[in-house]
């Protein structure tokens, strides 16, 4: 465990490899909602087999970090206070960065900094960023009745009433987009999304949605459009609440120049449901760009 923001807060770290490994061949790992490290497990060894050092951590609010009533409004914005803390803590200088879900929009946070005003002791930046099946489009996205639920005036009355395995379950599958992921992940998922977590924290977590229609146009995919790092877009085919749609409008009118894979098969949670075909689907582009 290490110190992660400036609030007091704890993070959960995973740091495994060569802690002296060069930035070109530093990987860092950035999960979604309602998730946590967990996702990247399955992975991780193949992911490893590719990079000397990679990192893998648990947002505030998420898994085995901490899950505080106060003191932090689980924003965007703060998540990414906690990665830049995380990384300078860590000695990192530089990396390549793969993010799913909610942390495709932690990325583009990230971008929007290191575009312009990059930190002196991160002087290699982002050496490449691959999106992974995330709302990154809200217009496109096709929200769960129980997000909608969640982001409504009622969100935290709502995810006190329905704190419990079976609608957590109900949940995932609803936005995996197919029946293949089993009844055992999901439960790991639930177990790391609801170790510590006071009732109604869902609610507090998915209010990220509402930045995203602030801040989507004006500053997050203009940080895509202008990164210039190689950029990846890989995306599970059968989708349901970030559907392909949202991969494709990011290739052809945000970053016509990204790497677009769709593979065929995967839902939401890819790297969960078979993560050596997912990483099959990643790994040519580092290949490309080493």
């Amino acid at each position: 465990m290490v110190e992660a923001t400036p609030l007091g807060h704890r993070a959960f770290l995973v740091d495994e490899g060569n802690p002296a490994a060069s930035p070109d061949s530093t990987l860092v790992l950035l999960h979604g909602f309602p998730e946590s490290s967990y996702s990247y497990s399955g992975a991780f060894p193949l992911l490893a087999g590719s990079f000397e050092r990679v990192l893998s951590f648990d947002f505030i609010g998420y898994g085995f970090s901490a899950k505080p009533t106060s003191g932090f409004a689980y924003s965007l914005m703060e998540q990414a206070d906690v990665v830049l803390r995380l990384l300078r803590e860590a000695g990192v200088t530089g990396c390549h960065f793969l993010a799913h879900d909610m942390g495709d929009s932690v990325m583009t946070e990230l971008l929007a900094r290191l575009n312009d005003n990059r930190p002196e002791w991160l002087e290699a930046g982002a050496l490449s960023v691959s999106f992974t099946n995330g709302s990154m489009v809200l217009g496109d996205a096709k929200l769960r009745v129980g997000q909608r639920a969640l982001v409504s005036p009622l969100g935290k009355l709502l995810a006190r009433i329905t704190d419990s395995p079976t609608i957590f379950e109900k949940q995932v599958v609803s936005a995996q987009g197919n029946d293949k992921l089993t009844e055992e992940q999901i439960l790991d998922m639930y177990s790391a999304a609801s170790t510590d977590a006071p009732r109604g924290l869902m609610a507090e977590l998915i209010g990220y949605l509402k930045e995203r229609r602030r801040f989507e146009a004006s500053r997050w995919l203009p940080a895509v459009r202008d990164c210039t790092a190689p950029v990846q877009i890989c995306w599970g085919g059968d989708d349901a609440v970030a559907p392909v749609a949202i991969a494709e409008r990011l290739k052809a009118e945000v970053k016509p120049e990204a790497k677009l894979t769709v593979i065929e098969g995967l839902g939401h949670f890819a790297q969960i449901q078979d993560p050596q075909a997912w990483f099959e689907a990643l790994s040519p582009f580092w290949a490309e760009i080493a």
